[in-house]
């Protein structure tokens, strides 16, 4: 299968001040997300990525336009509801150390997979969904560009984090135990017998090396001799 490359949008407005956004309208990067999605660009710009997929959302509209600005070709860039943030319902535009006195909340850290967040959206919901559209993608990028074909999805962090648990083959109550930064990159190939991750929550490092492509098979036991630049 094809590469993915997942990217956090950079940190916002909320993010610096501790509200939980969820779908809200308006929320833009500040100057540090901004410099984040500038660096997690020109990490990319090493790479050929076939096609940018983006979060309806502005924060990961706005990151998703820094990475097509530092390509040197035109990526497919299309725009998937299905990767927009978890429909938080009532707990939205809300802070954090506010939602913290709920009742919900230990069970949010503890218990996902039992969430639904009062007049939103399951947590299950959401990670069936991102993970569906993931997967739609990757297959769509790698018959479209061949198994060698990298291409990046623009999400949010619990979006992020449910698609890596999947790909882990955790369970989504142990979800919390992954952290996904501002503008990380994590990256994902989705292989003939199973998931295999390259990387997690990295904000520096090259990325060349993805250019020769990920050959996927069976595990090296003992841990192979990892992957070279070009």
């Amino acid at each position: 299968m094809a590469t993915v490359i997942l990217v956090r949008h950079g940190r916002t407005t909320a993010n610096a001040t501790g509200l939980l956004a969820g779908r809200t309208d308006g929320v833009s990067l500040d100057q540090v997300g901004r410099e984040q999605a500038a660096v997690t660009a020109e990490r990319l710009s090493a790479l050929p990525v076939v096609g940018v997929v983006s979060s309806p959302l502005e924060r990961c509209l706005q990151t998703a336009q820094f990475i097509l600005d530092r390509q040197a070709g035109t990526p497919y860039a299309p725009v998937d509801p299905d990767l927009t943030e978890c429909d938080y319902g009532q707990w939205q535009g809300r802070s954090l150390s506010d939602l913290a006195t709920e009742d919900l909340w230990p069970v949010v850290q503890s218990q996902p997979s039992a969430v639904v967040f009062p007049g939103g959206e399951s947590m299950a919901a959401m990670q069936a969904r991102s993970v569906a559209a993931i997967r739609r993608h990757d297959a769509a990028f790698e018959a479209e560009y061949g198994p060698g074909a990298v291409w990046a999805a623009v999400s949010h962090g619990d979006i992020i984090k449910s698609i890596l648990a999947d790909a882990l083959g955790m369970h989504l109550d142990l979800f919390q135990r992954i952290n996904v930064g501002p503008a990380s990159i994590s990256i994902v190939r989705y292989g003939p017998n199973r998931p295999s991750v390259y990387a997690t929550n990295t904000d520096a490092g090259d990325l060349s090396w993805l250019s020769n492509g990920i050959h996927s098979g069976d595990a090296a036991v003992g841990g192979g001799a990892g992957h070279t630049a070009p």
